[in-house]
């Protein structure tokens, strides 16, 4: 009876061994490309706000209320800082009353001229009266015009103790606060332009041969470790004395969160143009620090290390001479894969 069992047990083994193999893993895969691009250099640069403003108040007074914080996110004319406006308000409207006053002799002067005026052509009045006349009616026309003008500066001080910003941008620092008394001219607050935000990077002189304002390049901000593209604005037109690196502005997008002398990788062309072969990112795979993608061959996933020469955004470009164009590479389900594994291919892109 034993004998049996373990008979059938034999025979049952290969069954029982292919139910526990696990199912294939799926997999979606693209193709390489082959394109004509130059090899890349990864230098290390810092992120500064290219334009800035040290915003300060016009006008002297005490500070009502302070409506931002360092690392706020501002818009063009949005309201930073509020300056108490009591006492003005309260010579704005006695300057107002004033006005009105005038207007009252103004008018009174003006009828009385026009009065004289007809007299004096008559000669019913002196011509002593008549000047007296037109000279307190000119007089009270200019009294009315100095109190309008008088008026009009104060509108005007009103209007500068609310301050704004000057252009769209992140605070960078706040220096007062409720209360505080201030002075014409006391900075508020500084202000960075989130339009004009750049990566400062220093390279070799003998890279300037492959740069060229307007050329895209692959920048990575360190603390997200976010791709980014950035443009080649400009290059520092001296050199560094010691070490002849010379620095490129890199202008990049407007970003949610940053801080003024961040690192960022920029990934620099280094060599001139050549056929190589490109991947997206999304193949890399980490194995013990070295870098490497799958393909799929007989259904099955085949892993290939690989000798990244350029950087290009999502993209890699590569000179291993076993990657050729047409090469499925798999570039969703690789991170659970391993070497031989059985795959099924679910997808293309």
């Amino acid at each position: 009876m034993r004998i049996l069992l373990a008979f059938l047990t034999f025979l049952s083994l290969p069954v029982l061994l292919q139910a526990q193999e696990p199912p294939p893993a799926s997999v979606v895969v693209t193709e390489v490309v082959r394109e004509t691009i130059a090899e890349t250099q990864s230098v290390i640069g810092i992120l500064v706000y290219d334009r800035t403003s040290e915003v300060s108040t016009e006008v002297t007074g005490i500070v009502q209320e302070v409506l931002v914080k360092e690392g706020d996110h501002v818009k063009e004319g949005d309201i930073l800082v509020r300056l108490d406006t009591k006492l003005l308000d309260s010579d704005i409207s006695l300057k107002k009353t004033r006005i009105a006053q005038n207007d009252l002799r103004q008018l009174n002067t003006e009828k009385n001229f026009k009065r004289l005026e007809t007299l004096y052509q008559e000669s019913g009045v002196s011509e002593k009266d008549f000047d007296d006349a037109l000279y307190t009616f000119q007089d009270a026309k200019l009294e009315k015009q100095a109190r309008q003008e008088e008026l009009a500066n104060l509108l005007i001080k009103k209007e500068r103790s609310v301050i704004r910003a000057p252009f769209n941008g992140v605070i960078l620092t706040k220096e007062v606060d409720s209360g505080a008394w201030v002075q014409q001219g006391k900075m508020l607050v500084s202000l960075g332009s989130s339009d004009d935000l750049f990566i400062r990077a220093p390279i070799g002189e003998s890279l300037l041969r492959y740069l060229k304002k307007g050329q895209l390049l692959s920048v990575t901000l360190n603390a997200f470790e976010g791709k980014i593209e950035g443009v080649v604005e400009d290059i520092d037109p001296v050199a560094d004395v010691k070490t002849k690196n010379v620095f490129v502005k890199i202008r990049i997008p407007a970003q949610k969160i940053v801080a003024a002398n961040m690192s960022a990788t920029v990934d620099l062309p280094a060599s001139p143009e050549k056929e190589l072969s490109i991947i997206p990112r999304a193949a890399l795979i980490k194995f013990q620090g070295k870098d490497f993608i799958y393909t799929v061959k007989e259904d099955k996933a085949a892993i290939l290390p690989v000798n990244i020469v350029s950087f290009m955004g999502d993209r890699i470009g590569v000179d291993n001479p076993y990657i050729v164009a047409g090469m499925p590479v798999v570039i969703e389900g690789n991170e659970r894969l391993r070497p031989d594994q059985a795959v099924q291919v679910v997808g293309e892109k």
